[in-house]
C-alpha cells in the first residue's frame, strides 16, 4: 500500500514589535516578518517623539535655539550646545577664547563617555546583565555630578554661548574630575571582567548585526558604529576643530562590523576620551575662575563717589564690594572665555548695572528686533557626537532669528539601516543590534 506524505503548508509570521516593547524606547515600531525565529523582513517607522525643533527654532533668536539643542541627544547634550554656536560663530566669523575652546572640548569629552556608558549599560541589562548596568549608572554618576558643578544642571544644561560658554570652570573643578576619571576607570575594569569574556554576552554579540564598511558609507553611517567595520572617519581627526589638532588620542576601530566590535570600539573610545581631557587640563591656558582676592577691597558706592570727584589714583587697582545679584560673569574671567564681540556676547553683570555701555550692549543683545544678527548667508559645522557626525546647517537672512536650522543626526542613518542589519539574523539578535544603534529619540524625530 503506497503511503501519501502530508502536505504540509508554510507561512510566514508578521509580528508588531514596539512601539510598546521595552526595547525599543517606546517611539519605534518595528514589523518583522518571520520564518520560524529567522528574521526575513523588517519594516521599521519611526516618527512617534516628533519634536519640531527645526521649526522652533525659526521662532526665536539665535541664543534661543541653545535650550533646544539640550534636548536633541538628551545623554550627551554638551556637544549638541557646542556643534550649533560653533555654527553660528562661523557665520559671524567669530573665534573662542583658547580657554573657552579647551573648556568647550573638555566637557564634550565628558559628555562622550555618558553617553557610551548609558548606550553599553542599557545593552547589557537587555541582554540581562544587570549588574553591568548599575555599574555603569554608577560612573556616569560621577561624570554627571561634574557637568552639575559646572554647568548648574544635569541633563538640560545650555551651558554655551554664541562666542564663549555661561562662566569658567569653578575651582577645584579638575581635582574633581580627575577624582571622577579615576573612579571611572575602576567601573571600566569591573564591566570588562564581567562582559568581554562571558561566553553569553560574546555569544549574542558575535557575528550578530554585521554590516561592511562600503555598506555603512553608503548609508552614510558615522561615529562608533562605521568605525566598527574599520573605516578610520573621526571627526575630530578629519576636520580638526576647537583644539583636537593638539591633543594625542587615538581612533578605535573594529574589524567585523558587529555588535561585539561596537562594544569594543566604546569601551576603548572612553579610555581615549579620559586621555583628551587629561592633555586639556596640562595645556588649558590659566585664568580666573573668581574675582581677585588679592585686590583691594572698596565699597562699590565708595567708588563711584571718588570717581565723580576726579580721584581716580585711589580707586585704580581696587575690586568692588557690590551686591550678590552682581556676582554674574565676572569681568575677571569674562574675556577668557568670551569672545571681545559685542555682536553676541551679553557683557558681565557688573558693566550691565554698572555703566551705560554695559546696558546699552545688554538691551541690545536681548530686546526682539534686535539681538544677534548675522550676515546673511549659510554654513554647515558638524563635530564628532557620540553615535557619529552631528552636523548643523544654519542660514541667516541678515535678522536676529534663524531663517532655518537644519539638524544632521548621527542615528538617523544607523536607523535606516536597521533592515539591512537584522536580517537573517535570529528574533532575539533584534535586541543587541537596536541597543548598539544607540537611538535617541530627541536627534531621530527632532
Amino acid at each position: 500500500m503506497e503511503t501519501v506524505e502530508p502536505q504540509y503548508e508554510t507561512r510566514d509570521m508578521m509580528l508588531n514589535m514596539g512601539p510598546q516593547h521595552p526595547a525599543m524606547h517606546g517611539i519605534i515600531r518595528v514589523i518583522v516578518k518571520l520564518d520560524g525565529e529567522t528574521v526575513k523582513d523588517v519594516d521599521v517607522e519611526i516618527g512617534y517623539l516628533h519634536r519640531c525643533f527645526e521649526k522652533m527654532s525659526e521662532q526665536g533668536g539665535y541664543h534661543h535655539v541653545i535650550p533646544y539643542t539640550d534636548r536633541l541627544n538628551y545623554v550627551s547634550p554638551l556637544i549638541n550646545n557646542v556643534g550649533y554656536c560653533m555654527a553660528v560663530e562661523k557665520l559671524m566669523g567669530i573665534t573662542v577664547p583658547e580657554r573657552g575652546q579647551y573648556i568647550r572640548t573638555i566637557v564634550s569629552e565628558i559628555s562622550r563617555i555618558t553617553d557610551h556608558l548609558t548606550c553599553i549599560g542599557a545593552s547589557a541589562m537587555e541582554l540581562g546583565a544587570f549588574t553591568v548596568f548599575l555599574y555603569m549608572i554608577k560612573a556616569r554618576e560621577y561624570l554627571w555630578e561634574l557637568v552639575e558643578f559646572v554647568t548648574g544642571a544635569r541633563l538640560t544644561i545650555s551651558y554655551c554661548r554664541v562666542g564663549g560658554v555661561k562662566a569658567d570652570l569653578p575651582e577645584g573643578f579638575e581635582e574633581k574630575t580627575r577624582s571622577a576619571l579615576t573612579q571611572t576607570r575602576e567601573v571600566l575594569k569591573e564591566v570588562d571582567k564581567l562582559l568581554t569574556r562571558n561566553r553569553i554576552f560574546v555569544d549574542r554579540m558575535k557575528g550578530t548585526g554585521r554590516i561592511t564598511g562600503e555598506e555603512a558609507v553608503n548609508y552614510g553611517i558615522t561615529g562608533p558604529f562605521l568605525r566598527s567595520t574599520g573605516v578610520n572617519y573621526d571627526v575630530r581627526k578629519a576636520q580638526p576643530y576647537l583644539i583636537y589638532d593638539r591633543i594625542k588620542f587615538e581612533v578605535p576601530l573594529g574589524q567585523h562590523g558587529d555588535n561585539l566590535d561596537r562594544y569594543f570600539v566604546r569601551m576603548e573610545e572612553m579610555e581615549q576620551s579620559m586621555r583628551i581631557i587629561e592633555q586639556c587640563f596640562e595645556q588649558m591656558p590659566k585664568g580666573a575662575v573668581q574675582a581677585d582676592e588679592a585686590a583691594r577691597a572698596m565699597p562699590a558706592a565708595d567708588m563711584v563717589d571718588e570717581a565723580k570727584m576726579g580721584r581716580i589714583p585711589l580707586i585704580r587697582g581696587a575690586s568692588p564690594v557690590t551686591d550678590p545679584v552682581l556676582e554674574g560673569s565676572n569681568r575677571a574671567f569674562h574675556n577668557q572665555v568670551n569672545a571681545p564681540d559685542k555682536r553676541a556676547i551679553l557683557p558681565p553683570k557688573e558693566d550691565t548695572y554698572g555703566n551705560i555701555e554695559g546696558l546699552m550692549q545688554h538691551f541690545k543683545l536681548i530686546m526682539y528686533g534686535h539681538g544677534i544678527r548675522p550676515p546673511k548667508g549659510e554654513v554647515y559645522q558638524p563635530v564628532e557626537g557620540a553615535n557619529g557626525e552631528l552636523g548643523f546647517f544654519v542660514v541667516s537672512d541678515g535678522t536676529d532669528k534663524p531663517y532655518r536650522v537644519r539638524c544632521r543626526p548621527p542615528c538617523l542613518p544607523i536607523m535606516s539601516a536597521l533592515g539591512r542589519l537584522v536580517i537573517g539574523d535570529m528574533m532575539a539578535d533584534i535586541v543587541p543590534t537596536f541597543g548598539s544603534i544607540n537611538m535617541i529619540g530627541g536627534e531621530l524625530d527632532r
